[in-house]
């Protein structure tokens, strides 16, 4: 956080994804890193504290190629269960 013209800002980082799918934006960068320690990459429907990820996050890491469904949930069949994909494993290998 900094102060610019007595205003507070907060400096957002983003990681420069491939040229024609613009960048991964901080709820994408924090969504795909859930699923690197999980088996398979498998990428969890809710947070560290419980907090269901936004579903334009994942659908929109989905379009992007970074994560991909893995199966249909019968319980819960609007939630989108996914993994990691290479793409993404290696986006978030260059971006630490």
């Amino acid at each position: 956080m900094s102060e610019q013209g007595g205003k507070r800002t907060t400096a957002r980082k983003h990681i420069h994804a491939d040229p024609g799918s613009g960048h991964l934006s901080d709820a994408q960068l924090r969504y795909l890193r859930s699923g690197l320690d999980q088996p398979g990459g498998k990428l969890p429907l809710f947070d560290d504290e419980g907090r269901e990820f936004n579903a334009r996050t994942i659908q929109s890491c989905v379009e992007r190629g970074w994560a991909e469904p893995w199966f249909a949930n019968p319980v819960k069949p609007g939630w989108l269960v996914c993994k990691l994909t290479d793409a993404g494993r290696a986006l978030l290998a260059g971006g630490k």
